[in-house]
């Protein structure tokens, strides 16, 4: 999936090994809603903005892998299966965001509190629990990374960031001149989230300080309830810091400041080959408005597409 001003352009690598496109006019909430451009609500909104365009591009692409195998053996026809699949999704989205928070937020609590004396003491409490956070995020990346469908996963990962930077750049999107590129790009989601785990003590660590000023004494479950309200805020802060280190990556502190991010991703992308590429920049011409619908079952295709305004 791509994003240029005014479009969204998915597109999708079929089973005859035809490339799929989907675009969709798109208008960011900032430009609906000016609130959302002050600083921090702008992230927070455009996070959240971002994850429904996600769920709503992995049930289209779904859908496209639905059309390709609709003759399957059970003979369900292709509205019923393509029914019974978006309420899979709806479902399976739900189910990972509640485990989501589960693991990277109510267990390092949890463990931090049974097996440490010193829940009272904010920062260093925030200072382990985030510890915690970091090291069960970082195994599980590690662990998704063996997966053969998560691989291949990180391969197209990897061929968005070298798109871009062909873009960036100002080169012929082509599949050679991306090739040359770096699949390390410093605006990643993944450096995102590293933020975010960081950000997160710093934040934590002030707010239980005013909650025990306030109260006298932090429970587990108040300072769960509590830092859950505060991930807006966390995720608001966090885009803002990746926004201005992404505009002074050629400095020396710059450098300094991405390179955790950028470590991360030699996990989270892998080097793709030339037909990932390919799919990559269809996605990106079609966003810029370059590309050209050639064959009919593209165009069918497209226009099923979900609105995204």
């Amino acid at each position: 999936m791509m994003r240029a001003p005014g479009m969204i352009a998915t597109a999708v690598r079929r089973a005859d090994g035809s490339i799929t496109i989907r675009k969709d006019p798109y208008a960011p909430l900032g430009e609906r809603f000016p609130i959302f451009k002050i600083p921090i609500l702008r992230g927070a909104a455009g996070l959240i903005e971002m994850l429904i365009l996600g769920i709503k591009t992995l049930n289209w692409s779904a859908e496209v892998a639905l059309l390709d195998g609709e003759s399957g053996s059970n003979g369900k026809p292709a509205a019923q299966k393509k029914k019974g699949h978006s309420m899979e999704l709806g479902l399976t989205v739900a189910l990972s965001l509640l485990g989501g928070l589960a693991l990277f937020f109510a267990a390092p609590l949890y463990l931090t509190t049974q097996f440490f004396a010193f829940d009272q003491q904010p920062l260093l409490f925030n200072f382990v629990a985030g510890l915690i956070r970091v090291t069960i995020f970082l195994g599980y990346l590690g662990a998704l990374s063996f997966m053969k469908d998560i691989r291949r996963l990180f391969q197209y990962h990897g061929a968005e960031h070298k798109t871009v930077f062909a873009q960036e750049k100002g080169e012929t999107l082509t599949v050679e001149s991306c090739r040359r590129q770096s699949r390390f790009h410093p605006r990643c989601g993944t450096s995102f989230l590293l933020v975010v785990l960081v950000t997160a003590i710093i934040l934590f660590a002030l707010w239980d300080a005013l909650l025990i000023g306030w109260v006298g004494e932090i429970t587990v479950f108040l300072r769960l309830g509590t830092h859950l309200a505060l991930l807006p805020l966390i995720m608001g802060v966090s885009y803002e810091f990746i926004r201005f280190s992404a505009r002074h990556a050629d400095t020396p502190i710059g450098r300094l400041v991405v390179l955790p991010g950028l470590l991360l991703q030699r996990v989270t992308t892998k080097e793709p080959d030339d037909r990932q590429i390919e799919v990559a920049v269809a996605a990106l011409r079609a966003a810029l408005g370059q590309d050209t619908m050639r064959d009919g079952v593209a165009a069918a295709v497209q226009s099923q597409a979900i609105s995204v305004n």
